[in-house]
């Protein structure tokens, strides 16, 4: 047991950006052979002084086949400096990592040897679903009193879907969050506001109607998600719907303020059935007419125009390339949002410094569905994929992406394949972001998808101090 808190855990999100840099990062990878080859976590060299910067220095194969590794995270984190829940002997130590096809979950301990890490425990599906009536777990974000850890459906792949609690120490399933579900039934990511005892959860949809690809039907039909949902997050109960209207479809990623002091965040939304561009929405608290949480769209990304013969099947009959906004990103000093548009191939950083009229200060240009952009540091290389999952430092002064969504998903839009890949950007302070040129890593016959960097990042932790 430690008897001071965990160097790593900072009170105030201003206090972790003064932290020092990270020299690894962690990346969940996906093996395309589901039937015979496993997942791997990867650990790769970020600091720039070492012979072996951008390359892969550790990995570490799962036991199963099959597993889709997807958003992992940590056990403990600045969280556990909250006063009203103080847990400062944890480490940020293990990464807890959900498989969300299997729906086994793997606890990875980085501690004796960080490029090594070793694994301790599983907790296998029919656990997971034994105590909590849910399946595929999909995130884990690390809470002031547990692992908190999103689910999308029942045992049986419809919903509906939510959230549970590990034990942070022993790593046992506690069980389901929710006291009062109200009428929430699809689900995605979660977050929330601390200083406000609020969490904000969104929608994606039931493992039936994700697993196998987009359907069609259902995304005409406007039957994925387009609607958050407000949580008294100490009571565990519903308190408000925020409707995005059926034309928008699916609400994934949330980024809320990490000042604790502010009541705002940003959800991604993939795409409109009126256009197919993708947007940017802002929540935010507001009292003033009884509606506790209202909801806003402040940014909106247009699809390109695209000649039909070089689309995938699936967007043939739209002439146009959508922006396929997958994941988003928010500086610890709330300041710049990075934006990921899987379909275009484009990364976007808006200064959000005023959430409300969000300003786009850079876009970079890398892979696309048509596009196929090459990476500076080899110019001659079309490349597939794009941005997807975006992780920033948490100085916020570097942002690494990787380029693979979900297997049957990259399949639809990239029929050739996913090469896997990861790329860095290093941030302007005032705005603007170029490509480091010598970090490029191939992942040859794995996908790359969730980073996490050590010591912490933008969307590992929560603070409770402004």
């Amino acid at each position: 047991m430690q008897w001071r808190p965990d160097q790593t855990f900072y009170p105030s999100p201003k206090m972790a950006m003064e932290a020092p840099k990270e020299k690894l990062a962690y990346v969940a990878m996906l093996n395309p052979d589901r039937m015979t080859q496993p997942d791997a976590m990867g650990v790769v060299d970020v600091d720039p002084g070492s012979r072996t910067y951008g390359r892969i220095v550790g990995q570490v194969d799962m036991p199963a086949i099959g597993d889709e590794l997807h958003h992992f995270g940590w056990n403990a984190c600045s969280s556990c400096l909250c006063p009203y829940s103080p847990h400062p002997h944890m480490e940020r130590r293990y990464l807890v990592t959900p498989g969300m096809r299997s729906s086994n979950i793997y606890i990875l301990d980085t501690k004796d040897n960080p490029k090594r890490p070793k694994l301790v425990k599983t907790i296998d599906a029919k656990t997971v679903m034994d105590r909590t009536g849910y399946s595929r777990p999909h995130t884990t974000h690390c809470g002031p009193d547990g692992i908190y850890v999103s689910a999308l459906g029942a045992v049986d792949g419809n919903g509906p879907g939510g959230i549970f609690i590990i034990d942070p120490e022993t790593f046992d399933v506690r069980g389901r969050w929710e006291i009062e579900r109200g009428p929430q039934y699809l689900h995605y990511d979660f977050w929330w506001h601390l200083g406000h005892d609020t969490m904000i959860s969104s929608e994606w949809g039931t493992p039936n109607m994700v697993e196998d690809g987009l359907v069609p039907d259902l995304l005409l039909g406007g039957k994925y998600g387009n609607r958050l949902h407000v949580w008294d997050l100490n009571k565990r109960k519903h308190k408000q719907v925020l409707e995005l209207g059926p034309e928008y479809q699916m609400a994934l990623e949330l980024r809320p303020a990490h000042d604790p002091t502010r009541a705002y965040g940003f959800v991604g939304v993939v795409t409109s059935l009126k256009d197919l561009s993708s947007s940017i929405w802002l929540w935010h608290h507001d009292a003033s007419n009884g509606t506790p949480w209202k909801i806003r769209k402040v940014i909106e990304i247009p699809a390109q125009p695209a000649d039909p013969e070089m689309l995938p099947p699936m967007l043939k009959g739209f002439g146009a390339v959508p922006p396929l906004v997958t994941d988003i990103n928010l500086s610890l000093d709330d300041r710049f949002l990075y934006v990921s548009c899987w379909g275009t191939g484009e990364m976007k950083q808006y200064d959000v410094s005023d959430p409300f009229n969000p300003r786009e200060t850079a876009s970079l240009k890398i892979g696309g569905i048509v596009n196929r952009a090459p990476h500076p540091g080899q110019p001659s290389k079309p490349l597939n994929g794009g941005p997807q999952m975006v992780e920033v430092s948490r100085d916020g002064r570097r942002v690494y992406f990787t380029n693979s969504l979900y297997a049957a998903w990259d399949e639809q839009f990239y029929p050739e394949g996913i090469d896997g890949w990861m790329a860095k950007v290093d941030v302007n302070p005032e705005g603007g972001m170029a490509f480091d040129a010598g970090f490029f890593m191939e992942t040859s016959g794995l996908r790359p998808h969730q980073v996490r960097l050590e010591g912490g990042d933008a969307s590992s932790d929560s603070y409770c101090y402004a």
